[in-house]
């Protein structure tokens, strides 16, 4: 069954089975790239990226093969927290250049067929934002509610929350004398979506972007809109300050919110939508994204990425555990499948580089593993997200120093662990050469000229010393590099339906090297198979995929007997059509 759409004057066409199957749509079909824009590529030589300088790559995106770009905040912000502080919601960051530039951008990407997915960031804004300016003017100031402000408790913070970027989730304020709340930075004040007004706000600025013409948006921090508004201590959990997940993460009526706001904007237009939701249960991920729940296309979980976290969270030196891993992995796939949709990502801009993290970066193995990676993660059912210089097999930076770091969350962890005695600064440092947010945020390495071609000037964070060996125009050269085989992978996903709607089914489940899983349609069947180890692996190829056509394989093999003996980081995709 077919039915037009028309969407900011063009028409699209949905497409639904009358069948029981799946409900098809393009979001599912796509592939998305992540841009952090202020390291993407610098048009002007200030040391920042801009908007033109993305649009000077689009070309290259389009030769990659994906079809969505959600590009990180590019709206008016202090950078506090490298545009996730936004000031104003109408305004282009100047940095990045102007309200035209954002519509050429919008322009030539849709001349491309590339969809654009602005990143929305409305759990919280930055202190500099008008409507906090006012709140703080006065405790009966019309915008004082658009914030979450306490009262001192025993001439204290109201409770014992401590921020995601260390310290108090409490910043005092003398003019009034009382709390706001910061779940973030102090810079990044908490909405207070319990305003009836403060959501009509946000609806009416989603509302002007849509009709600019985006095509969606990625939903930072999403899931923590809503807190339990009794503000309980948190339990210590070996930290400083109490933990604010159980009352702010997942609260009593985001599913509420997110239900109206599908109402009021999202189901008036054709568009995707993706939220951040850290800390999701498989059950509460159904809810966000289930298909007649209306509220969210799917969301981000980050049960895989997180595992391997140690008493101090993400600040550990410890690897992860390959079959933790892989059982989430197997776990999103099988308990979503047909009941919600799952997003595929293993890098972003707040992860390390995951062929540094789930692959090994060390020059062996850096190609193999990252293609085996893509590999893995392509073949499953959901989107696909690559991260800007995935496709490349970029690597963590592993900054010695640590004023060659920017985050704010790395800095101020840094301090508050080694000032409390918690760690030595010796270990710290190897904490953040592991696991910094900054791992991801080095300068994209387009050629081998001095700034890896991304800056004519200074760049704002130092590029990473690798670049003259990994980078694009030596990728594009080459017909065996990481850049063509994500290429390829995502030339088969667009071919092949079964990549995107067949279904899951896990192979080799307690294997500690491998992971390997088929895909079933009616008439086809897919196996991929992976050795995540530096070792060699035995796999035994099921009868049924006997004679099958090997779609895509990272180290070139050409026999595919029952019995096989894979080698470190092989990875290969068999096809089979009745």
């Amino acid at each position: 069954m077919y039915r037009a759409r028309i969407f900011c004057g063009k028409i699209n066409i949905e497409y639904q089975e009358d069948s029981q199957e799946m409900k098809k749509n393009w979001w599912k079909e796509s592939i998305v790239y992540q841009i952090y824009p202020k390291s993407f590529n610098d048009s002007n030589g200030d040391g920042i990226g801009d908007i033109r300088g993305i649009i000077e790559k689009l070309d290259y995106l389009k030769e990659l093969g994906v079809n969505v770009l959600w590009i990180s905040p590019m709206l008016e912000s202090p950078q506090d927290d490298n545009g996730y502080d936004i000031s104003d919601y109408r305004r282009i960051y100047k940095d990045y250049g102007t309200m035209q530039d954002y519509e050429e951008l919008l322009f030539q990407a849709h001349e491309r067929g590339i969809k654009v997915l602005m990143d929305l960031v409305v759990n919280h804004t930055s202190d500099e934002h008008q409507w906090f300016l006012e709140s703080k003017k006065s405790k009966d100031n019309p915008y004082r509610d658009y914030y979450i402000w306490k009262n001192p408790v025993n001439g204290k913070e109201p409770n014992n929350w401590g921020g995601a970027f260390g310290g108090s989730a409490w910043e005092y304020d003398n003019e009034t004398q009382m709390y706001y709340l910061h779940l973030f930075s102090k810079k990044q004040p908490d909405l207070n979506w319990e305003n009836e007004k403060v959501r009509q706000e946000v609806y009416d600025m989603m509302k002007f972007w849509c009709e600019k013409g985006i095509d969606g948006f990625r939903m930072d921090v999403i899931s923590m809109i809503s807190k339990d508004q009794r503000f309980p201590d948190g339990e210590m959990n070996n930290g400083l300050y109490g933990d604010f997940g159980p009352y702010s993460v997942h609260g009593p009526r985001v599913h509420e919110f997110l239900q109206e706001m599908n109402h009021e904007v999202l189901s008036k237009y054709d568009i995707m939508t993706v939220g951040e939701t850290a800390g999701v249960t498989i059950e509460e991920a159904q809810k966000y994204a289930g298909d007649d729940r209306n509220e969210l296309n799917m969301v981000f979980q980050f049960e895989h990425v997180e595992s391997g976290c140690g008493d101090y969270g993400k600040w550990t030196t410890q690897k992860y555990d390959f079959k933790e891993f892989k059982n989430i992995m197997i776990k999103w796939q099988e308990k979503l499948q047909g009941k919600a949709w799952n997003s595929l990502f293993l890098g972003n801009h707040d992860q390390p580089r995951s062929v540094s993290r789930f692959g090994n970066d060390n020059p062996v193995y850096r190609e193999t593993s990252a293609k085996m990676l893509a590999t893995c993660i392509h073949m499953m059912q959901g989107t696909p997200y690559v991260y800007q210089g995935e496709e490349l097999g970029m690597t963590n930076v592993y900054f010695d120093k640590l004023e060659d770091y920017r985050d704010i969350e790395s800095i101020n962890y840094f301090e508050e662990f080694t000032e409390s005695g918690l760690m030595t600064p010796e270990h710290m440092m190897k904490c953040l050469m592991l696991r910094s947010r900054d791992n991801a945020r080095t300068p994209m390495q387009w050629d081998d000229s001095k700034q890896a071609g991304f800056t004519d000037g200074e760049p704002w964070i130092k590029v990473n010393q690798n670049y003259k060996k990994i980078n694009a125009a030596q990728q594009l050269e080459d017909p065996d590099s990481v850049f063509h085989y994500y290429q390829k992978l995502i030339s088969l996903r667009k071919e092949k339906e079964i990549i995107v709607y067949g279904e899951f089914e896990p192979l080799y489940r307690e294997d500690e090297q491998i992971f390997a899983y088929t895909r079933k349609g009616d008439q086809e069947k897919l196996l991929t198979v992976c050795n995540f180890s530096d070792k060699n692996a035995e796999v035994e190829v099921p009868e049924e995929f006997k004679g099958a056509e090997c779609l895509i394989t990272n180290l070139g093999r050409k026999e595919f007997e029952r019995k096989i003996v894979l080698n470190p980081y092989e990875a290969f995709v068999l096809y089979y059509k009745h």
